[in-house]
């Protein structure tokens, strides 16, 4: 398997280069060459390498299906890497992802039970694990730079700590996350754990994190890698739990299901997209924003419009307080029938001249509903507020703020004889405050989380400045 650009960058790699290296040298995102198809046959294959939730069940789908993708990790050690990735005792249950029934037809599928109580997790854990095999296989270094809207920071940070090889530099907006998103990595006291608060919102650290990455000077000198969705390596691992939803939703592979994603960055939901384009059958794929709502004005209307830091919300949906969504240019670049230069276009040229892109008077724009299965919907603190209390009283769950939004909007979509499944996205101890108004109450806190927000902290805090962040990265690579 090789892997192109978005925006048609000549060369094509191989997975473990573009594991190391983010960004492709043009800026685009990596995908490959094709998506590997999985006719009926390989559907019960891999049904019957989850066994529905079998001890070593997820471990053994995500191995037959990272497979079709990397060919240039030896076949046992990718088996090993997945087996000492999804356990039970990192992940709370054998199934690793199981489904939690709401009503007939109407699911939770649990992707928060890891190390930072967020679907981040699922993804971040293997991340881990396939850099400190590469860069032990060619005795290298890698210095990781990321961005977090809330969960992906602390998910990289806990999965990288102690990795032999690894330092990471993670950006967060200052003062807009929960405060047990703070405390999850500020008080990592891992001298190569490096907090930086930059002084915006989200779209700021990740514009800071793509100009970096795209000095490709600096890059290479400093060897910088990312974290963020924009590594394949990281939406690839989550289209395994797509598959393992689909299989606990249904008990043959001739039914269909749908999916809603709770979506800022893209990257979630773009692996259901990658999923679907495999042969997984899925219906819908149905985003779910909050007030930042770019991607559902996109699904509506064809219109792309990224917003500035003033126009950014902050919601009780922090995670999802995004404008750019870094990721969407891999499902346009698919949109588009995979026209590298238009691609470029579209997210170099029009992005930077306008701000926004326009696809409705586009034949292709059409596809988005028909031939890939989108829809979407907005939720507003309002409706968040609504959701959890009405999921609470009726079925007795409680859900953190962005699976309200998931929940609220997926209920919009559903569709006779076809299952729907929301995607969680974190517990609700990480939106406490908000649960508290909802229901009056503190949500249940894992004892291993008891008084962490009163724990001493270490970061950083700079102005939203590409030149000084690199400063400080040359000044703690050593």
């Amino acid at each position: 398997m090789r892997y192109l650009s978005t925006r048609g960058h000549a060369d094509r790699k191989r997975f473990c280069e573009i594991l190391l290296e983010g960004l492709a040298p043009d800026g685009g995102l990596y995908l490959p060459e094709h998506y590997p198809q999985v006719d009926a046959a390989g559907l019960q294959r891999l049904r019957a390498a989850y066994g529905n939730g079998r001890p070593g069940g997820y471990a053994a789908l995500a191995f037959e299906i990272l497979s079709l993708y990397i060919d240039d990790i030896p076949a046992a050690d990718l088996r090993a890497l997945c087996e000492r990735t999804y356990t039970e005792a990192v992940f709370g249950s054998a199934a690793i992802v199981p489904l939690k029934r709401l009503e007939d037809g109407f699911y939770l599928e649990a992707l928060s039970n890891g190390p930072t109580l967020a679907f981040k997790d699922m993804a971040m854990q293997l991340l881990g694990n396939l850099f400190e095999y590469e860069l032990g296989r060619r005795g290298a270094e890698l210095n990781i730079l990321g961005a977090t809207s809330g969960d992906t920071g602390s998910a990289a940070e806990h999965a990288m700590k102690g990795k032999r090889g690894v330092r990471v530099f993670m950006l967060s907006p200052h003062g807009r996350m929960s405060p047990f998103q703070q405390a999850q990595m500020f008080s990592l006291m891992d001298p190569n754990i490096h907090n930086i608060a930059i002084e915006g919102v989200f779209d700021d650290c990740q514009d800071i994190v793509k100009a970096v990455s795209n000095d490709l000077a600096f890059k290479r000198e400093h060897k910088i890698g990312t974290v963020n969705s924009i590594n394949w390596a990281r939406l690839l691992a989550q289209v395994v739990y797509y598959f393992a939803g689909y299989f606990q939703a249904t008990q043959h592979d001739s039914e269909k299901v749908s999916f809603t994603v709770p979506s800022g960055n893209f990257g979630n939901v773009c692996a259901g997209h990658v999923a679907r384009q495999m042969g997984l059958p899925i219906d819908r794929l149905v985003v779910a924003t909050n007030e930042n709502d770019v991607l559902d004005e996109f699904f509506r209307t064809g219109v792309y419009r990224v917003r500035g830091s003033a126009d950014t919300h902050e919601t009780s949906s922090p995670s999802m307080d995004i404008s750019k969504a870094s990721n969407f240019e891999r499902f346009v670049f698919d949109l588009v029938g995979r026209d590298a230069a238009r691609c470029k276009a579209l997210f170099h040229d029009a992005l930077s001249r306008d701000g926004r892109f326009d696809l409705s008077a586009d034949a292709a724009f059409v596809g988005a509903a028909s031939t890939y299965g989108f829809l979407s919907g907005k939720s507003t603190h309002a409706d968040r507020l609504a959701t959890i209390r009405d999921v609470s009283q009726r079925f007795g769950v409680v859900i953190d703020t962005h699976t309200a939004d998931g929940v609220k909007v997926a209920r919009e979509h559903r569709s006779a004889g076809v299952p729907m499944v929301v995607l969680e996205t974190a517990l609700p101890i990480k939106f406490a405050e908000t649960i508290v108004e909802a229901l009056g109450r503190e949500p249940e806190r894992p004892a291993a989380f008891a008084g962490i927000e009163a724990l001493p902290k270490r970061v950083q805090v700079m102005r939203a400045d590409a030149a000084q962040v690199k400063a400080y990265i040359a000044g703690h690579c050593g």
